[in-house]
């Protein structure tokens, strides 16, 4: 029977099914850990007297709620929970034998940018940790799946984690994606033509040429927002593009080892007829870059439009929902986005803080400054990808142009940390999401891609690339 890929997968990894068929048991071939959503769940661990089933198969960094300024805990005692957070964690980690890249470690980082750059996410596993955006791992052709705390102490104690099977969606993308346009403005495309809830408990392959033109970089900003459109995980099917990125990597298979591997990696594509329970094909051939006006990442258009006004809304669900986002973000309907002026730009985070990602900046900011009303932050998404950032001179060009460049960090994304922004303020943000309060009480935030980030920030509005 014709099978796809996220099916082969699962299949892989079923132990049992409950006696009632509602659920599976799957075993878990990696488990990834932060500071943020462990404590209670090595605490239960303690509790009930178990131990860590696999610690040889658990990571764990900080990353959530850690200072980007010095690359501490904090900016002194005024953050005690994160404090308490990072001392439980390197508490448990040592007690049940994890091992942790801590602050100053030279793997240090967000956990999402951590585990592939050492080659821990590749094809054909499952993946969780206790964070939504655990899709990210899906790039390499994974099932990874964020979940919750009572989820964290089972998978600690047995490697396994009962789960109701998903549905499958096939996104394709068709034609050539333009010069200037991002997997965000994919991703941000996608959103809002199929709605935050369109995906809802389904898994989701993307498929097409342009996904296979993306770099690995690329495919884990679109995986990582597969949870923006309701997904329960997001992946992409391995080629070439995976193989290259993992061969020589630490965890990853060496000699023999990876020829096996590799045999069995591609045994998980999709066969030729098989079905998916739902598929949506877009053309992207004249796609522009997208950014947010409202309060979802659904909520989004291309820079070139014009705020929507909800009278112009048949649905009345759909037009409160509007007029709520168009308050929140004090933007008055038929405005310009490109009117839209901002105090602050994000450029980080587990969508967009890897190197690729800061090359994009880099490559807008050179040469050009940076108002000084305009707030930047540029925060690498690992003590690695700062390194290696700052071995090409990233960071002096972010400096020249005015930009803050920090330590590794969740920062801005979420606003957890001392990295937050004041009541009112209004961000161009690489991140994921843009709640009200996401990145501080009151604030505003438009999703955007690196590049239109840098060239909103030297232009001080709602700008892309194209404009400078």
């Amino acid at each position: 029977m014709a099978r796809n890929i996220i099916d082969k997968i699962w299949d892989r990894h079923v132990l049992t099914q409950s006696p009632d068929g509602e659920s599976d048991l799957l075993y878990i071939d990696f488990h990834l850990l932060h500071e943020a959503s462990s404590p209670q769940a090595f605490e239960g661990l303690r509790i009930a007297g178990r131990t860590v089933r696999r610690p040889d198969l658990s990571l764990a960094t900080e990353d959530h709620v850690v200072s980007t300024r010095l690359n501490l805990l904090g900016s002194g005692d005024d953050n005690p929970i994160a404090r308490e957070m990072v001392s439980a964690l390197r508490k448990n980690c040592a007690e049940f034998g994890i091992a942790l890249h801590s602050l100053g470690s030279a793997d240090q980082g967000i956990v999402h940018v951590v585990g592939p750059q050492l080659g821990i996410t590749q094809p054909g596993m499952t993946i969780v940790c206790g964070d939504s955006h655990t899709s990210t791992h899906g790039a390499f052709g994974a099932l990874a799946f964020g979940i919750g705390t009572s989820q964290v102490e089972h998978v600690l104690a047995s490697q396994t984690l009962w789960m109701t099977r998903p549905k499958t969606m096939a996104v394709t993308f068709t034609g050539k994606l333009p010069r200037g346009t991002t997997a965000k403005d994919l991703m941000l495309h996608l959103i809002a033509e199929i709605g935050t809830g369109g995906a809802q408990g389904f898994v989701i392959e993307y498929r097409g040429e342009p996904i296979r033109e993306l770099s690995m970089e690329s495919r884990m900003t679109l995986c990582n927002m597969s949870i923006e459109a309701g997904a329960r995980a997001g992946l992409i099917a391995p080629d070439r593009t995976t193989y290259d990125y993992l061969r020589g990597r630490p965890y990853a298979p060496a000699g023999d080892d990876w020829t096996e591997s590799k045999h069995n990696w591609e045994q998980l594509l999709t066969d030729d007829d098989a079905t998916f329970d739902r598929e949506v094909t877009l053309d992207v051939s004249d796609l522009e870059p997208f950014v947010t006006w409202g309060i979802n990442p659904g909520q989004a258009l291309p820079v070139s439009s014009s705020v929507p006004d909800p009278v112009g809304e048949p649905d009345a669900r759909q037009r409160e929902q509007i007029t709520r986002a168009l308050d929140y973000m004090d933007l008055a309907p038929g405005t310009p986005l490109r009117d839209v002026a901002v105090d602050a730009v994000f450029i980080g985070s587990c969508t967009n803080g890897r190197l690729d990602d800061l090359r994009a900046a880099a490559e807008i900011l050179q040469g050009r400054q940076i108002p000084e009303h305009v707030t930047t932050v540029v925060v690498p998404g690992s003590a690695e990808v700062k390194r290696r950032a700052e071995a090409e001179g990233l960071d002096v060009i972010f400096e020249a142009a005015g930009a803050q460049w920090r330590s590794p960090g969740c920062s801005l994304c979420v606003a957890m940390n001392d990295d937050f922004l004041e009541p009112g303020t209004r961000c161009a943000s690489t991140s994921n999401r843009n709640f009200e309060g996401r990145q501080g009480s009151g604030v505003r935030t438009h999703l955007v891609s690196p590049t239109t980030a840098a060239a909103t920030a030297v232009l001080g509005h709602l700008a892309s690339a194209n404009d400078l």
